[in-house]
């Protein structure tokens, strides 16, 4: 239900909206724009090609790229404004003067200074008009005119109170508020007679065309000088002028002429057949009321507004047809009929004839196409397809979506891409009867031909299908082509038919079907001069249109060169309705689809005049002058300025440093920042649709970072020595106390030396003293051991003595004796004991060790031990042991079995050496 209420809400409206109808496009600029009053009392060109404007307390002067206000000394209203050479003259209040540029700026000199002008009944007068009469310059207030010529004033105070005056043939006329209009000369003004009927009339202009004079008054329309006297002027636009309020006009040229009113904008009217536009704030202005007009060096029109100010490219090829109601919606295709258009767009079908847009019934929703063929024309529709002829939209079948209806030039066939694929006719408009292409179920999106039996086609999303049939089309194949080229990024395929070779842009290459390969293979020449583009749209077989970098291109081919057609950004930025723009081709117009409408543009514009093109740098705001020196890390702002505002302005492009990619200038302003320090070449160029041509050069330097200034780079090196001088004193100083630490250490070292001599002496000397008493220890033990043989050998003589005697029987007397003698002199006990304690106290170190190693030793085999390390043998042992020779042996013996040692050992030696 809201859906019907919604789009018979849309028919409603667009019974009673008139639309916007094609019109030259229009370039509007705000008080956000240039930052200043609202009314544009007057404004001119001067010689720098700068555009300058009366706005109320200020000045203001555009270039094209960069708006500029001023504000006069004395803060007085500007009421009018004209160029004279290298000055600007302004008019205020009780005050005019003239401005120069100097410097960058604009810089203002008073000629009313001191010299008492504006006194007596010249209290109270404003400059509203300036203009040249006879190498003067004429500044003229609502009573008074003031020629300024060689530095010099001459006041001239009119009989009556004038509205404006205006030089005719060399005539000055003085147009006054009740009393008609008057000539002016050598002081003295006069009636002019026969133009009778101009008396309470205010006339805003007086112009001349074909020889005839015009005159424009505010309420009672236009005048034309016919046999010396006054006529309406017979246009039909006449009879509406009158209650409209004419503030200005102007004729930009024998053929046109261009009113501004109070109410409805601006008339352009074709003085040829009578035919005009009217431009206002329902199609294209920001504004009804126009207080001024000028035209630029493009004869292009600028409008002072009651609020902003206009430009209008009325020399342009370009025009642009959009509704500002919103009733149109975004336009998706459109074909033009008898005396307007069909324009299909995401609200429904359209038909916009005698300057109004009208849905046609039973059409909302979507359209994809609008197509030609024979006496009517196909509408692809979301609900079905249509057929409009001779008036009546007639709904033909249900087959939805239909994106693309080709003709073919092969099999006498038409065919429809749809959401379900693909359909066939027979007949373009008997659209009832068709058929179904089978094997192919997809949303089909575009179609290509150019051989029989064979049709290519687009998936809406992915994929290209190459679809071969039979002639009576009874057989049909379906092939997957990216798919079976092992392609896995298909989407979004693009398809051209160019000079009868299909081509397809697929994954950001460029490819062409090699049919005896039967396989996919790479276009070489299309991709070395149509690679990286976004965007490409048939027109067709020999051109197209492509978007590079959001730019688009018309491109032709010129023997084996590629021309490349710049389409100012202008006409379209932020209205292009991506992957569904299409450009169709009526007579020598090409239209392209909008979100708001369409765009017209000639297929051979007229070649653009060649131009200079100059350059201006700005840092923080201020103009730079000279040679151009840049503090490291700023942004610098150059402006590329043109003597053209309109279409005749070219496309530029800059590199910085040679650079290979060329950047488009946008709107002539560039901004360079992170640049690198030393001296920079910015190049501007223009491309000529086969190669970019240098237009200007412009070479600056950036200052190193101050961290690498020549004061910076001395206090590195101050810092860099002062490092190496502490450090070369660090390490002098480290040095002298490595030497002291070296020396110390070298003295301790002699010292420790001295000291392990000493000790070493020492050492020796205690082994030498040892060695002494060992020595003696040892003397002292061969005398012991001496005394023990020679007390051995004596018991041993007293054992023999007494066994001779035992032998001796006879002499028993004599034997007792004998026995009693040797008693007395045999070895007391007591001896005995001092002689073992002496040898256990001599070989106290080596007894002590046997019975650590050996705790099972007895005292007496201690003995045997020490005899044994004595070298001592069994038989010299056994008197020392008072024990027989086989007692030392059975002795020595068992010792060896305490002491676990083999045969083989020798046991005299292991005592020595233990």
């Amino acid at each position: 239900m809201k859906k019907i209420f919604f789009y018979g809400l849309i028919g409603l409206l667009t019974s009673l909206v008139n639309a916007q109808e094609l019109l030259p496009f229009v370039e509007n600029f705000s008080k956000s724009n240039y930052y200043g009053d609202n009314q544009v009392w007057s404004m001119t060109q001067a010689d720098d090609h700068a555009l300058y404007f009366a706005n109320n307390h200020y000045l203001l002067r555009y270039n094209g790229v960069r708006w500029e206000k001023y504000v006069l000394p004395n803060k007085t209203i500007l009421r009018s404004v004209f160029a004279h050479r290298d000055k600007v003259y302004t008019g205020s209040y009780n005050e005019f003067g003239y401005w120069q540029r100097k410097a960058g700026k604009m810089q203002y000199s008073s000629l009313t200074k001191d010299k008492k002008l504006f006194t007596g009944l010249s209290i109270n007068e404003e400059i509203w008009k300036i203009f040249e009469f006879k190498n003067k310059i004429v500044f003229q207030s609502f009573n008074e005119l003031y020629f300024y010529q060689n530095n010099k004033i001459q006041k001239v105070r009119a009989p009556m109170q004038l509205s404006y005056c205006f030089v005719v043939r060399d005539t000055l006329f003085a147009a006054t508020i009740r009393d008609g209009v008057y000539t002016y000369d050598n002081g003295k003004f006069e009636k002019k007679k026969n133009w009778s009927g101009l008396e309470n009339s205010v006339i805003h202009s007086i112009d001349v065309q074909g020889g005839q004079a015009f005159v424009f008054t505010q309420k009672n329309g236009v005048f034309v000088e016919q046999n010396q006297r006054l006529v309406p002027w017979q246009n039909p636009l006449n009879a509406t002028l009158k209650h409209e309020l004419i503030i200005t006009a102007k004729f930009t040229d024998p053929n046109r002429l261009v009113i501004g009113t109070a109410f409805k904008g601006v008339y352009i009217v074709d003085m040829r057949d009578g035919s005009y536009l009217n431009l206002n704030r329902s199609n294209s202005l920001k504004n009804n009321s126009v207080l001024s007009i000028t035209f630029d060096l493009e004869r292009d029109i600028w409008l002072g507004m009651d609020n902003g100010i206009s430009h209008i490219e009325i020399n342009s090829p370009y025009s642009i047809f959009s509704d500002n109601s919103g009733v149109l919606g975004s336009v998706y295709s459109l074909a033009p009929i008898s005396g307007g258009y069909l324009l299909g767009s995401n609200h429904g079908a359209f038909k916009y004839q005698n300057k109004k847009v009208e849905l046609l019934p039973s059409s909302q929703g979507q359209v994809w196409e609008v197509s030609k063929a024979d006496q009517g024309y196909v509408i692809g529709h979301n609900d079905g397809t249509f057929v409009y002829q001779n008036g009546t939209l007639v709904k033909k079948n249900h087959v939805s979506g239909g994106w693309k209806f080709l003709k073919s030039d092969y099999d006498n066939k038409f065919y429809q891409a749809n959401y379900s694929g693909i359909v066939v006719y027979d007949a373009p408009l008997n659209l009832a009867q068709y058929k179904i292409v089978r094997g192919l179920t997809k949303p089909i999106k575009n179609l290509a031909q150019n051989k029989p039996g064979e049709l290519w086609a687009v998936d809406n999303y992915r994929s290209l299908y190459r679809i071969t049939f039979s002639p009576d089309f009874t057989s049909e194949k379906v092939e997957n082509i990216t798919q079976a080229n092992g392609m896995d990024n298909d989407y979004g395929v693009k398809m051209i038919n160019f000079k009868n070779e299909i081509l397809f842009y697929i994954n950001n290459v460029w490819y062409h079907y090699n049919s005896i390969a039967n396989q996919l293979e790479k276009n070489k020449i299309f991709n070395e001069n149509f690679s990286g583009i976004d965007e490409v749209i048939p027109i067709d077989q020999a051109s197209f249109i492509v978007l590079k970098d959001k730019l688009l291109y018309k491109i032709h081919q010129a023997a084996d060169r590629y021309i490349w057609e710049l389409i100012p950004e202008k006409y379209y930025e932020g209205k292009i309705i991506n992957q569904d723009s299409k450009v169709f081709k009526y007579d020598n117009l090409l239209l392209m689809n909008l979100d708001d409408g369409f765009i017209s543009f000639k297929t051979n514009n007229a070649h653009r005049p060649s131009q200079k093109v100059q350059i201006e740098a700005f840092y923080n705001g201020n103009a730079l002058s000279g040679e151009v020196s840049l503090k490291h890390n700023q942004t610098l702002e150059v402006d590329v300025i043109s003597p053209y505002f309109g279409y005749n302005r070219l496309g530029l492009f800059y590199t910085l440093n040679d650079a290979k990619h060329y950047w488009p200038v946008k709107n002539g302003a560039i901004s360079l920042s992170n640049l690198g320090s030393g001296y920079q070449l910015l190049k501007v160029y223009y491309n000529d649709g086969e190669k970019f041509v240098e237009l200007k050069q412009f070479e600056f330097r950036v200052d190193r970072p101050w961290y690498f200034s020549i004061l910076m780079i001395l206090v590195y090196i101050l810092m860099v020595s002062t490092v190496f001088y502490l450090y070369y004193r660090w390490n002098k100083i480290r040095y002298i106390e490595k030497l002291k630490l070296k020396e110390e250490e070298l003295k301790h070292q002699q010292q420790i030396l001295e000291l392990e001599l000493i000790a070493e002496s020492n050492l020796k000397m205690q082994e030498y003293e040892k060695n002494i008493l060992e020595m003696q220890v040892q003397s002292k033990a061969s005398e012991l051991a001496g005394k023990s043989l020679s007390i051995a050998k004596q018991s041993e003589m007293i054992d023999r003595i007494e066994y001779v005697l035992d032998s001796e029987t006879d002499i028993n007397q004599l034997k007792s004796k004998i026995k009693k003698a040797i008693r007395v002199n045999a070895l007391n006990q007591n001896e005995w004991q001092s002689f073992e304690k002496n040898l256990l106290q001599s070989h106290k170190d080596f007894a002590q060790k046997l019975t650590q190693l050996y705790p099972s030793l007895t005292s007496k085999d201690i003995k045997l031990c020490i005899y044994l390390k004595m070298n001592l043998s069994s038989k010299e042992i056994a008197p020392l042991m008072n024990i027989s020779y086989r007692g030392v042996e059975l002795h020595r013996y068992r010792l060896r079995k305490k002491l676990n040692l083999s045969v083989d050992e020798n046991l005299s030696r292991f005592m020595i050496n233990l």
